[in-house]
């Protein structure tokens, strides 16, 4: 019973890494501007989420290797192998750092301004907070932390979005008849981009890989997924139903996800902003834990460095990583640069990333009676050819086309 109990983790993890305030504010966005009719993007974000990391699991728990390590692997010996690193390299950990800074600017955006000499202390505090929580020894208090951000995540959207009382019918259409309302195109592949994250589908292995050799089964790793990544997407959906029902129609468009204080103020009374900053500060600091230590699974498995340099450069990537967002975030910068270079690589990056699983899950040799069945192929390719469309709006947005 005692494994079983510890088998959980893993998929909170990841939910934590998706729930961050990208995810918050297009929920937000999609729930103000366009009511309930784009709920079946998230619906859809969480089984393409499923279909990926459902894969990433038995990669980490039949043939226990991480993403980076099986890619490392398959290229090794052919033309691909450095400019498969470099890719992986640019991508997650320049662009992680990148949108490190948003992590942790999101995670104190609901709290009070507080600031010395121009700088923002907020972002030191949080930083510190993350460096603490990385920076402890036993893997199992990171996940138990993480658990603990998804749960006060949960309690603070859900417990918000059910004391409205939505219609359970608009709900449900949403959900189940998908529409496409004018100008809706690029917010719905916003919402679907913020939580089929590509860090997450190497993150996902690794620790899997880890638990795995701890008696984790297949089974206990496709249910703790199943249950992390639905309840992470039940989460995004009330945060979308929770801006339809008090922001949808209203005469000034949706554009903050701070707009959602103030309207709240007869449900939550004075305590809206407090309750609200609470969410937004779980989710904030949820992935700006998760964003460096994705990157520091990425580069040491990618590199297929032996074990005492992979352990110094585990420790140093995810404090560089950490350390870069926090400077950011505490000046105020905008990294502008780096941003369209992470959304970049990043929009190359995730297709390339499904399709590198897609293959790899079919391989009988590493994964034998577990490898791809054609229902898995089948949702694989479908996921694959939005991760395209997905990959080919970052791209235009980087160059400036879109």
């Amino acid at each position: 019973m005692a494994n079983k109990v510890k088998g959980f983790g893993p998929g909170a993890m990841i939910a934590a890494a998706f729930i961050g305030p990208g995810t918050v504010t297009t929920a937000t966005l999609a729930g103000g501007n366009f009511g309930f009719t784009l709920l079946w993007a998230i619906g859809f974000s969480v089984i393409a989420t499923l279909t990926l990391q459902e894969m990433t699991a038995r990669l980490g728990a039949v043939a226990q290797v991480g993403l980076g390590e099986a890619i490392a692997a398959r290229t090794n010996n052919t033309p691909l192998r450095w400019p498969a690193a470099l890719l992986v390299i640019a991508a997650i950990v320049v662009g992680n750092a990148a949108y490190e800074a948003g992590n942790i600017t999101g995670a104190g955006a609901g709290l009070p301004s507080w600031t010395l000499s121009a700088v923002n202390i907020w972002p030191l505090i949080i930083g510190s907070a993350a460096f603490f929580i990385l920076n402890k020894q036993g893997s199992y208090f990171l996940e138990q932390t993480l658990g603990a951000l998804v749960v006060a995540m949960a309690l603070v959207f859900v417990g918000t979005a059910l004391y409205l009382q939505p219609s359970v019918l608009a709900i449900a259409k949403g959900l189940f008849v998908p529409s496409l309302p004018e100008n809706a195109s690029l917010l719905i592949l916003g919402i679907i981009g913020t939580t089929v994250v590509p860090y997450n589908l190497y993150l996902h292995a690794s620790v899997i890989k880890r638990h795995s050799k701890e008696g984790m089964t297949l089974a206990d790793a496709r249910r703790d997924i199943l249950v992390s990544v639905i309840g992470g997407g039940v989460i995004t959906l009330c945060i979308a139903v929770t801006a339809a029902v008090v922001m949808h129609g209203a005469a000034i468009k949706t554009s903050s996800f701070t707009q959602l204080a103030p309207t709240l103020a007869p449900v939550l009374g004075s305590a809206s902003p407090l309750v609200l900053g609470v969410g937004f500060f779980a989710a904030g600091l949820s992935s700006a834990i998760t964003a460096p230590l994705a990157a520091a699974y990425a580069v040491t498995e990618v590199l297929n460095l032996d074990a005492k340099k992979r352990d110094r450069a585990f420790k140093w990537s995810w404090r560089l990583v950490l350390a870069f967002g926090v400077i950011v975030a505490s000046l105020s910068l905008r990294p502008i640069e780096l941003i369209v270079f992470a959304q970049f690589t990043n929009g190359i990056l995730l297709p390339i990333t499904a399709a590198f699983i897609l293959w790899i899950a079919n391989d009988q040799a590493l994964l034998g009676k577990h490898r791809n069945t054609p229902f898995n192929n089948a949702m694989g390719l479908f996921v694959l050819t939005v991760t395209c469309a997905l990959g080919l709006r970052s791209v235009l947005m980087a160059t400036g086309w879109l």
